[in-house]
């Protein structure tokens, strides 16, 4: 009887068994493409993204636009001038929260009074890596997006770096304790969530975009006692960091800091290029916007609450990606209030950047669509000066994000886990 054959062995990866189910090479674009692994691609990333920042950091060079004006204001305050209205730079007058203040302050001391640029680099490189490990946790925790848009997040926008390591700008400082905030809510530390939130508003308020769909968190997460109580802690936060400015004169600091009705210069907006200068100065254009931003807001607080109102109910059980209920009506938000700016300068693509690719998903068009969505809003914000054509482009690409968006929203809520318990009840 002859012996009974062999059977060939399929040959597997060298790295078969070190990575949970991944033990062939067809399983290999797991590593690309299952939300699953996401973790892994943000580890690698993470560890690239700091090399990537010291080469820009001595490779390219730095190029000066508010930085002396930030250690001028904050050395007024050091000098003891405590009215906000006497606290200018070389390029105006001081218009942040005292938050901005204290950062700064601490910035200007461990940089030599701000004349050790190379340092205050580093330290926003550090900012960087950090900003991008809080984003990245956040959308691990959704795991909605392949792990290949880590990369393509993270690697190819050269004017996010810029806008950290080569322009030292105040707006990735908001943004990080921004993102540093969502992760405490997820982790559901909400108290300290409010005060980390609080934090981000007091360096920049463009942050406060965040808010109507945060208030809208804290009422049906939390109920209303509990949301009175995270309101007392971001105000008494607010007042904390600005009492030396409102015991002198509060008037010339609530001006200064939350100047809503500030004009912006024409010459260096991004998103609206396309009309005549004397229209967008004009007031009735500025109210024009706020009316729209705020109707959109309405239309979209129904889903706000519907997905809200779920993750209350599923926060505290086992089940994956919970926390998409609560990040979606987050980043909406922000993304409806940049969509209706009055103006957007260059540094300001950092207050939605990393959200884009989340909302870019949680629509339900193709793939290539998604990407093209996302590489022409790239392109928009990489034409310098902005044009007729990238205005334009921006706002086009915004309403095709923001249409998929809410009528992927709309979709969800007739799905069984909205509509369950209205369901049982006829």
């Amino acid at each position: 009887m002859a012996p009974p054959r062999s059977r060939k062995k399929s040959a597997k990866p060298f790295f078969a068994g070190l990575i949970s189910g991944i033990n062939s090479y067809s399983d290999l674009r797991k590593l690309f493409l299952d939300p699953d692994y996401a973790h892994l691609a943000a580890l690698v990333l993470l560890l690239l993204e700091i090399v990537i920042n010291v080469i820009v950091i001595h490779k390219v060079k730095y190029t000066e636009i508010d930085w002396i004006a930030y250690m001028q204001e904050v050395e007024g305050v050091k000098n003891g001038t405590y009215d906000y209205s006497l606290l200018k730079g070389d390029t105006g007058p001081l218009v942040y929260p005292g938050g901005f203040v204290w950062v700064y302050m601490f910035l200007y001391y461990i940089t030599n009074q701000g004349q050790n640029v190379l340092l205050a680099q580093y330290v926003f490189c550090g900012l960087y890596v950090i900003n991008l490990a809080l984003i990245f946790r956040i959308l691990v925790k959704t795991r909605k997006i392949p792990p290949y848009m880590y990369g393509i997040m993270s690697l190819t926008s050269y004017r996010i770096h810029s806008i950290f390591v080569l322009r030292l700008f105040n707006d990735p400082v908001a943004v990080l304790f921004l993102y540093a905030a969502i992760n405490l809510f997820i982790e559901n530390y909400w108290s300290l969530g409010s005060l980390v939130y609080s934090l981000a508003v007091s360096v920049k308020m463009n942050i406060l975009l965040y808010s109507p769909a945060l208030l809208i968190a804290y009422i049906t997460v939390l109920g209303y006692k509990q949301t009175v109580l995270q309101l007392f802690i971001c105000a008494a936060f607010q007042v904390i960091v600005a009492l030396p400015f409102l015991v002198h004169n509060p008037v010339n600091y609530i001006i200064g800091a939350f100047n809503l009705g500030r004009v912006f210069m024409y010459k260096w907006t991004v998103n609206f290029r396309f009309i005549p200068e004397e229209i967008f100065v004009s007031r009735y254009f500025h109210v024009s916007l706020l009316v729209l931003h705020l109707l959109v807001l309405v239309g979209c607080a129904k889903y706000f609450w519907r997905f809200l109102s779920s993750y209350a109910k599923l926060r505290n059980l086992d089940i994956p990606s919970t926390a998409q209920l609560l990040v979606l009506p987050l980043f909406l938000s922000n993304f409806i209030g940049v969509m209706f700016a009055r103006s957007l300068h260059y540094q300001f693509y950092v207050w939605y950047y990393h959200t884009l690719p989340y909302l870019a998903w949680c629509t339900g068009y193709s793939v290539m669509m998604r990407l093209l969505i996302l590489g022409l809003i790239e392109m928009c914000w990489n034409t310098y000066p902005s044009t007729v054509y990238s205005s334009l482009g921006l706002h086009i690409c915004h309403g095709f994000l923001l249409f998929g968006v809410v009528r992927n929203m709309i979709k969800q809520c007739n799905t069984s886990i909205f509509t369950f318990k209205e369901k049982s009840k006829e």
